[in-house]
């Protein structure tokens, strides 16, 4: 009964959420588009570099407005995942390219242990979940990161470990929260931990986070194909 209420309450604020980010996002971006146009024109003849910074922080301010409001809308409203049958360890390899360089740049290690796991799943939207996670792990500051595939009891479970600056209990509590203010700076901030949230969920699985200090795991459990549905996929190499 409480899990039956907790789902229709979510549900019911969600749609709220959404009803609020169809109507007020044209509201809001109208202003903002406006506040951008104005700064991109007075920066064209601007000779004082310090008005031209300035002009630039309120340029990107808006554009940051107009980001917020529609990654709001896609939280509340996500597109429909498209799924497909496809190896979890290779929608994970695709995704590391773009964190490989992020974590060079940051000094970080990314390792992987990737089982040959298969699932019906939209590789596409799977792949942001995987790069969303291991961005949080870096801009964390995080040493090392890694990547884990393996199955159990039917389930697709990708794990992704850290030895970042951990979540504190309360943030642990609202990591998938899309406005908790308590946030510490460089982990969990915007909406790319609820946008994995929305993700998983919409792929009939679960996604928690364990966090110790140095150490924070997250963990996302995904329905698995039986074996003798894997036919037509290549196992990777």
């Amino acid at each position: 009964m409480t899990d039956d209420f907790e789902t229709r309450l979510r549900d019911a604020k969600l749609a709220a959420m959404a009803e609020f980010c169809a109507g007020a996002g044209h509201e809001i971006n109208n202003p903002a588009a406006a506040i951008h146009g104005r700064c991109s024109l007075l920066l064209r003849n601007c000779d004082d570099p310090a008005l031209a910074r300035e002009l630039r922080v309120i340029s990107d301010q808006s554009l940051r407005i107009r980001d917020m409001i529609a990654d709001a809308l896609l939280f509340a409203r996500p597109p429909e995942p498209r799924p497909e049958p496809v190896w979890l360890g290779e929608v994970v390899e695709e995704a590391l390219p773009g964190l490989r360089e992020r974590a060079a740049d940051a000094d970080c290690t990314i390792e992987t242990d990737l089982a040959a796991v298969a699932l019906n799943a939209d590789p596409e939207q799977l792949a942001v979940v995987a790069a969303s996670l291991g961005r949080n792990a870096i801009e964390a500051g995080a040493n090392r990161v890694r990547f884990r595939v393996r199955h159990r009891a039917g389930r697709a479970i990708l794990w992704i470990g850290d030895d970042g600056d951990g979540f504190t209990e309360q943030e642990r509590k609202h990591a998938f929260d899309p406005f908790f203010s308590g946030r510490q700076a460089g982990r969990g901030l915007g909406f790319g931990l609820p946008k994995c949230w929305r993700i998983v969920t919409l792929h009939a699985g679960t996604l928690d986070v364990r966090s110790f200090p140095g150490r924070t795991v997250f963990r996302a459990s995904l329905p698995a194909l039986a074996a003798d549905a894997v036919g037509p996929l290549a196992a990777p190499e």
